[in-house]
């Protein structure tokens, strides 16, 4: 675009002084168009902006507008300090903070909104991780500060201890986890990586980090032992050798014990890797070896040479010690236990195999499935406990598996749901050489934790504090609220503890490790989470803990799907057809609604009585039927279009008739799944107050919802797909609109669609006066335009028919897709559909191109031709491409652009509205709606209510509602529906809208006090609804009075209504697309927060939409980020980071600095259990463990140093950390303030008595520093 010269500002009379505040840009307005000495120029910029490229966003948004900025220095630096250059993004001309624009024609805005928000108020960091720990593999207990560690195949360490207190760590290779092993009652962990190498662990911080690390080079790790109260850790490798490490040093002794040394001469094979150290309860000095092949080895630690070598001819998994030391038992790979006794090696003193058939005498048992771990616990006061898992028949190849207990000549079997990876028996004291007296069990299965009760005899399971059912079902979709009324939380709760399950143990949690405190944050939070088998979770996650609330059942409402019934309805989706898709919540009425992938919606009501009572439903047809007439089939087709597939149908299911096509029939005007029928209880708490269903059409099944809003104050739900958009009056169950999305855009209904019932056959009805078929419309007709803007595009009427073009040729070799992936693939081959449907929902990788969520290609809907059939008959008649409902917990998507076609392909899909190019990939979805009291049409000089629409080709309409004004004719009269003829366009599919008033504030949309609907004690009066409505604020001046922000997959708009002018732009990515964008509140300012598809997360003020954060967090991986990924006030967001966990952050600096206050303490200060007295005889006959020194043994002064070779040392970045949480206190203060000195005092040099004090001040640091090194180490704490 041409610039203006300053002849043409000055014929205009230059910038108003509208009294803006200092730094915010002057407006320039230049009303008509300028003098005729001037309109020559005017028009050139005109033409000069057609010819550019009608098809530009960019240009098309502000045809009929030009910008100019007006200098300001404070601008100036405010656009350095918040520019992002990582985005990619760049703000155009017309945006930016207080930048001045033109706008012909429009009105001015008299005021400049004061921004308060900042860049040094954002700040992005993780907070905590809920759910299970994803792939566990290790498994580790603290017996004295009671404290449980989780290592899983991803690298990561879990660290659970009482409510709240719930640690996630990372190892930054990503290795796996081993073996985990606690430095007993000293706050540290050890950990052995598949990477073979061992870390390290400080827990005495808030946050652990790795003190040290030890990488060894030449062998692999595969097993540990630390004795309790020792600092010699023992390392089993695969070659069968046996390293000391000290772990004051993490430096390897100079002592090893080499298998060749350890098994007999004479022995031929090698003994396999070792499987198993400990140390004798009787002896220390005494070390008992386990090999893989049944080798036993009891090393003299003292002597370096075997006193006992034991043999068995099946592979040992496990072993464990009776307190008394004189015997240990074996588990092994034919399901057998053999227990040993140290006087007798030669054989076992007893054989088992607890599962096996008895056999006949002389005759070996049937072997079973190995025991993978045995622990042999005894008791004073009753028989020793045996636990072992695994050991099962064989011939129960079905059985799931199983922990078996043996207490005496009781045997009891515990059937698992998941495999089991681990389990620890808990006992009360932590010395080996005392009874055990174990009181739980921790199992730790594939996807669930348990504890058992062994104190009581049916052996029950406590119940778990921690959410660890998150994934009970995979998770699809969630929703975050932040400082939600406070009400809520209780009354949810009051409701779902009454369908908890029963049965638990009555005692207390038994993991009561470390210490937690609430903190200073206190707004309530609520978690809401979707699930796949059409579950909804409510979980209470205030002050960064999370506990489940309310569970809700949606497939409750539907009849269950038998098997013979599999023509009807279970082929439409073939598995999880309840699954959840969208969820939309209103916190304030309590009005909750779900979609599911099965093409229905359900609008629940909250209550706290119980009722009996019949569903209510809808079906509604919302079909695009404009190929049919673009491209008629002169043997089908009829030669105008069927009016009736346009309709709107309403009925309730109530003595239902639906009948199913019989084969080769096409099915129509049938739901994928049935509503009860039949009066349904329905229990205190969330109800349903209708169901929605769209039905088949023509053989073609229903596209997937894309799109959900819920008005509590109007009593309306809108939704959207592929196809066009329905509105749905829930209070007078009525259907309002059912519109085709090319209708949308008609200034009035062109075909006058009447009410009908759904059970007339279809009829094609000529009418002489109906207009003409879509494509033969004058478009310019339908679409009003501004007389200025009329002229600009008097040359571009052709090119504006294209764009309803666009949609009407979809290439039938593009792969379809169904709009349940929040993420689809170009592929320009057909994939075959049988590989569609054989994919199963909880592993699915997609592999292609990573494209924008909500630019997908959707079905069709037209007749197939003859060659089209061959394809659907290959999933037998009447099924549809539906594929099984897509867990976002699981999905992954690779991201590879290669080449600039496919470039292209992946980011310039979302194209936008009026002028394009004929689109054959796609339709118009409907992306976005949003209910809100606003100005309907251009110039309107009052508010009234609205539903806002943004498409998938980044155009916004605007629907207007007429409701009744009194509210007793909300129940009787009718809802008038009707698109405004206001359209406005963004580049790329629309997102999310909200609006402001005048002042910056934050407009909420309108909502109904929530009041009980089945509550009989309440008089006729109080049943009048009391609505909440936010208006714009008042003012007396003639302008405009409300913000409206709109973000699309490419840019962001702030338009001031009723003018409609484009105040700001910002263009936030160019090779990248937003998978999320929410405006949310931080610190009682209004800003958008952004997530993109290439990781970055990037938060702009408004309305100047001015960048105050742009942070490359994470980048997109797999489809589960994507589905879950979501804002909300407060600076607090979170997403699905695996299958089984939800991850928290927050974009707050104010919460980052509060975050260490908020966390729980890991380690608490606990007297060690005294040993238990011996007693003479014992002391003295007893062995000599308590004598044994094993730093003179394995120190360097007599083992030697090790290999350098062997293994390496690695320093933790934790020395330091550690150093400065166990200062603590006072030093801690001076160690800061040092710091800080120090920082201040290379800039004041010459301030030489300053500069000496601080030399002072070090030296009394670094003494009392000293002192407290030699504090810790005498109490057996790390070198640092």
């Amino acid at each position: 675009m041409e610039k203006v010269p300053p002849s043409f500002l000055g014929a205009r009379g230059g910038v108003e002084d509208d009294g803006v505040s200092p730094g915010g840009g002057g407006r320039v307005n230049t009303g008509s168009p300028p003098p005729h000495t001037h309109t020559s120029f005017f028009l050139k910029i005109k033409r000069s902006e057609l010819n550019l490229s009608l098809g530009s966003p960019s240009l098309r948004e502000d045809r009929h507008a030009f910008k100019m900025k007006k200098f300001n220095f404070r601008k100036v630096l405010d656009g350095l300090t918040a520019s992002s250059p990582g985005s990619g993004s760049s703000s155009g001309s017309n945006s930016g903070g207080g930048s001045g624009s033109v706008h012909p024609g429009g009105t001015v805005l008299r005021e400049e909104i004061q921004e308060t928000l900042t860049s040094e108020y954002f700040h992005i960091c993780k907070t905590v991780r809920h759910g299970f720990p994803y792939q566990p593999t290790a498994l580790a207990f603290d017996p004295v500060q009671k404290t449980l560690a989780i290592g899983t195949r991803t690298g990561a360490i879990r660290i659970l201890g009482r409510p709240g207190v719930d640690c996630y760590c990372q190892h930054e290779s990503g290795a796996a986890v081993l073996q985990l092993q606690f430095l007993i009652n000293e706050g540290a962990l050890v950990s052995a990586s598949s990477d073979d190498t061992l870390h390290l662990w400080n827990l005495r911080q808030k946050r652990p980090a790795i003190l040290h690390s030890l990488k060894f080079n030449r062998e692999r790790i595969t097993y540990c032992h630390l004795p309790f109260q020792s600092k010699w850790l023992y390392v089993g490798t695969e070659r069968g050798n046996t390293h000391i490490v000290n772990i004051e040093s993490f430096i390897l002794s100079g002592y090893v014990i080499m298998w060749n040394k350890a098994i007999e001469l004479s022995t031929k094979t090698h003994p396999g890797p070792v499987v198993h150290l400990s140390d004798s309860p009787r002896d220390e000095g005494k070390l008992l070896i386990g090999y893989e092949n049944g080798t036993v080895v009891f090393w003299d630690l003292k002597s370096k040479r075997a006193e006992l070598r034991l043999y068995y001819d099946e592979a040992i998994h496990s072993i464990d010690w009776h307190h008394e030391g004189k015997q240990f038992m074996c588990s092994h790979s034919d399901g057998s236990l053999t227990l040993w006794n140290l006087k007798s090696p030669s054989r076992p003193f007893q054989t088992t195999i607890p599962h096996g058939k008895s056999q006949k005498e002389g005759r070996k048992s049937e072997s079973c499935k190995p025991i993978l771990k045995v622990e042999y616990k005894t008791c004073r006061n009753s028989e020793p406990f045996i636990i072992f898992s695994g050991g099962l028949s064989y011939d129960k190849a079905c059985r799931r598996p199983s922990l078996t207990i043996m207490h005496g000549k009781a045997i009891t079997v515990l059937e698992m749901d998941h495999p089991i990876v681990e389990f620890l028996t808990l006992c009360e004291t932590p010395y080996p050489n005392e009874f055990q007296e174990p009181y739980a069990v921790v199992v730790l299965l594939e996807k669930d934790l348990i504890v058992v009760d062994l104190t009581q005899s049916n052996f029950p399971i406590f119940e778990n504090p921690y959410p660890m059912d998150i994934h009970e079902s995979p998770v699809t979709c969630t929703a975050y609220f932040a400082d939600c009324p406070p009400d809520l939380i209780l009354v949810l709760y009051s409701i779902g503890v009454k369908h908890k399950k029963q049965g638990y143990s009555n005692k207390e949690w038994p993991i009561t490790g470390g210490a937690w405190n609430l903190g200073t944050q206190t707004y309530p939070e609520i978690i809401i989470t979707g699930h796949a088998d059409g579950s909804i979770k409510f979980w209470d996650a205030s002050a960064i803990t999370l506990q489940m609330l309310y569970k809700l059942k949606t497939s409750k409402v539907f009849e269950k799907q038998k098997v013979g019934e599999g023509k009807q309805t279970c082929e439409i989706v073939e598995e999880d057809p309840y699954a959840i898709q969208m969820i939309y919540w209103c916190p304030e009425s309590r009005i909750f609604c779900v979609s599911g992938v099965s093409a229905y919606v359900i609008i629940y009501k909250f209550s706290r009585h119980e009722i009996t009572a019949e569903i209510v439903s809808l079906e509604v047809r919302l079909q695009y039927d404009v190929e049919d007439i673009i491209t008629p089939e002169p043997e089908t087709s009829p030669p105008f279009p069927d009016l009736s597939s346009q309709l709107p149908s309403s009925r309730s299911l109530s003595g239902s008739t639906n009948t199913v096509a019989s084969e080769g029939v096409a099915k129509d005007s049938i739901p994928c799944l049935n509503v009860k029928t039949r009066p349904v209880r329905m229990p205190p708490g969330y109800q349903a107050e209708l169901v929605i269903q769209l039905v088949w059409m023509d053989g073609e099944p229903p596209q997937q919802i894309t799109s959900l809003a819920v008005s509590s104050a109007y009593g309306i739900v809108a939704f959207g797909n592929c196809n066009g958009l329905a509105v749905v009056d829930f209070i007078q169950k009525t259907v309002l609109l059912s519109m085709g999305t090319i209708d949308l855009y008609r200034s009035s209904d062109l075909y006058q669609r009447q009410p009908r019932s759904p059970r007339k056959n279809k009829q094609f009805i000529a009418d002489p006066g109906m207009i003409s078929p879509p494509f033969t419309l004058d478009y310019f007709s339908l679409f009003p335009l501004p007389a200025a803007d009329a002229g600009v595009l008097a040359c571009s009427k052709d090119n504006f028919c294209m764009r309803g073009l666009s949609n009407f040729y979809p290439d039938l070799t593009k792969r379809i897709r169904t709009s349940y992936q929040s993420l689809t693939e170009l592929n320009d081959s057909p994939v075959p559909l049988e590989l569609e449907r054989c994919k199963s929902p909880t592993s699915d990788h997609v592999n292609g191109h990573c494209t924008s969520p909500t630019s997908q290609s959707c079905s069709s809907g037209k007749r197939l031709s003859n060659a089209d059939v061959s394809k659907v008959n290959r999933w037998g008649p009447g099924k549809p491409p539906f594929r099984k409902a897509q867990s976002a917990a699981c999905m992954e998507i690779s991201l590879p652009v290669t080449t600039e076609e496919s470039r292209e392909n992946l980011y310039n899909r979302s194209r936008s509205s009026s002028i394009s190019s004929i689109d054959k990939d796609s339709k118009e979805a409907i992306t976005a709606l949003y209910f809100m009291e606003s100005f309907a049409r251009k110039n309107d000089s009052t508010v009234s209510p609205c539903l806002f629409v943004g498409t998938s080709l980044g155009m916004v309409l605007i629907i207007s509602l007429n409701l009744p004004s009194a509210d007793e004719q909300r129940f009787t009269e009718p809802v008038m529906v009707l698109p405004s003829g206001t359209f406005l366009s963004l580049k790329g599919p629309v997102l999310t809208f909200s609006c402001m008033d005048r002042t910056g504030g934050l407009m909420h949309p309108p909502y109904e006090v929530w009041k009980d609907p089945n509550n009989i004690d309440e008089n006729e009066k109080s049943w009048r609804r009391k609505l909440v409505m936010n208006f714009p604020s008042p003012s007396q001046e003639i302008g405009d009075h409300q913000y409206t922000i709109i973000c699309s997959e490419k840019q962001a708009k702030v338009f001031s209504l009723p003018s409609q002018t484009c105040l700001y732009v910002h263009n936030i990515t160019e090779t990248s697309f937003i998978l999320r964008a929410d405006v949310v509140v931080m610190c009682n300012s209004a800003c958008l927060a952004c997530f993109c598809a290439n990781g970055h997360i990037m938060i702009m003020s408004l309305p100047s939409l001015r960048p105050m954060l742009d942070v490359n967090y994470l980048p997109l991986t797999d489809m589960r980020i994507a589905r879950t990924f979501c804002f909300t006030n407060e600076g607090q967001a979170l997403y699905l980071v695996s299958p089984t966990e939800i991850q928290r952050l927050t974009y707050s600096q104010e919460m980052c600095d509060n975050l260490q206050d908020m966390l729980g303490d890991l380690f608490t200060p606990i007297e060690t259990p005294e040993a238990q007295n011996r007693g003479f005889l014992k002391g003295l006959f007893g062995g000599s463990g308590q004598t044994f020194d094993r730093e003179e043994l394995f120190g360097e002064a007599s083992a030697g140093k090790a290999s350098r070779s062997l293994a390496q040392h690695i320093p933790g970045p934790g020395g330091i950390e550690g150093m400065k949480g166990a200062a603590g206190g006072v030093m801690g203060e001076l160690t800061r303030a040092r710091i800080a000195l120090d920082e201040r005092g290379q800039r004041l040099g010459e301030l030489e008595e300053k500069t000496a004090g601080m030399m002072t001040s070090a030296e009394a640091f670094s003494k009392h520093a000293h002192e407290l090194m030699l504090k810790y180490k005498d109490k057996k704490w790390y070198q640092f």
